[in-house]
């Protein structure tokens, strides 16, 4: 992005792909949102460019997945783009610069966007341990982002999504609540879960944010699964593991988002993320019961246009809806 270092660059491009109106505003969370669109974490692993994401337009960015050390994550290549599919395979690995590095680039960041932090373990911690992780991240991180996201749903680090079971994920969400309690300011915690949960599992899940008073959701993550691909088996196939995001996860997010407004009520903050390309699956996601949605694909494959299309097209239909609730004279 050595673009916004080019003289009244930012202010073109903010011209160009900013959408400002009182309408698009939403607070939730103990927060207040510009608008309802953010970036996904994995786009932005190390805080390095925030302040030019927010130039496009997003309200919030979801920097990581952070953990206590640096890694590299898995061997590469390990992104892949399934064009007739509108969707990417990867299996990054949590490669990040570590936490201690990343606040040194929080501490430069010149733009008020509101950032959260997504949070995760070591490769090298084992499960008994993760809880050290997560603690030492979200104690080193707090003075410097405005939310976190507890990380146990990426299928690219081995062994994580055990963490979501029930009696290890109330362990780790009940330490870092006990945390909080601790600090003057509050931040809100959520947690980020996968697409393959089963509905049990799922109704195990919403019981612990229940049990645990957690502020909020993210859903969903990245897939394992490869049903209804266009792209051709063999290539799938050489491809071989990793988390595919993008168009073929819409549905299955929708149906946990719907799931978990049902049984959270309707003030229960759910973000909404997987499968939206365009302006139309970003309304469908909020009818599901996205409070806020994240892009991540559907911004790889199109850029920062699409915020803006998403922005105009909650303007008018919030317009609209408040035409159907205005009484005719």
């Amino acid at each position: 992005m050595v673009v916004s270092k080019i003289p009244g660059a930012t202010y073109v491009i903010r011209k160009l792909f900013v959408v400002d109106h009182p309408i698009l505003e939403k607070k939730i969370l103990g927060l207040t949102f510009k608008n309802q669109v953010g970036l996904a974490a994995g786009f932005d692993k190390n805080a390095t460019f925030i302040d030019e994401l927010a130039d496009f337009g997003f309200s919030f960015v979801e920097i990581g997945t952070i953990t206590p050390r640096s890694q590299s994550g898995n061997e590469m290549p390990r992104l892949f783009r399934l064009p007739k599919d509108k969707a990417l395979i990867n299996r990054m690995g949590f490669n990040n610069i570590g936490a201690e590095a990343v606040i040194n680039k929080l501490i430069k960041r010149k733009s008020t966007v509101i950032v959260g932090a997504n949070i995760g373990k070591n490769k090298s911690t084992d499960n008994d341990f993760a809880y050290t992780d997560y603690n030492s991240c979200f104690e080193s991180l707090y003075p410097y982002v405005d939310y976190f996201v507890i990380n146990v749903s990426s299928p690219n680090t081995k062994g994580l999504r055990d963490l979501q079971a029930a009696k290890p994920l109330k362990t780790l969400l009940v330490g870092i609540i006990k945390l909080r309690q601790l600090k003057e300011k509050f931040k809100p915690i959520l947690l980020k879960i996968s697409p393959d949960l089963t509905d049990d599992q799922l109704l195990e899940v919403i019981k612990i944010l229940k049990e645990t008073e957690l502020d909020g959701v993210v859903a969903t993550n990245t897939t394992t699964g490869r049903q209804s691909l266009k792209t051709p088996t063999e290539k799938i196939s050489l491809i071989g593991d990793g988390g595919l995001s993008g168009q073929p996860l819409f549905d299955r997010s929708n149906e946990i988002i719907a799931m978990l407004r049902f049984h959270l009520g309707p003030a229960f903050p759910i973000i909404g993320v997987g499968g939206i390309m365009s302006a139309t699956d970003a309304l469908k996601k909020i009818e599901a019961g996205a409070d806020l949605i994240q892009i991540y694909t559907g911004f790889v494959y199109q850029g920062p246009s699409l915020i803006k299309q998403i922005n105009k097209a909650i303007i008018n239909s919030k317009k609209d809806r408040n035409m159907k609730l205005t009484p005719l004279e």
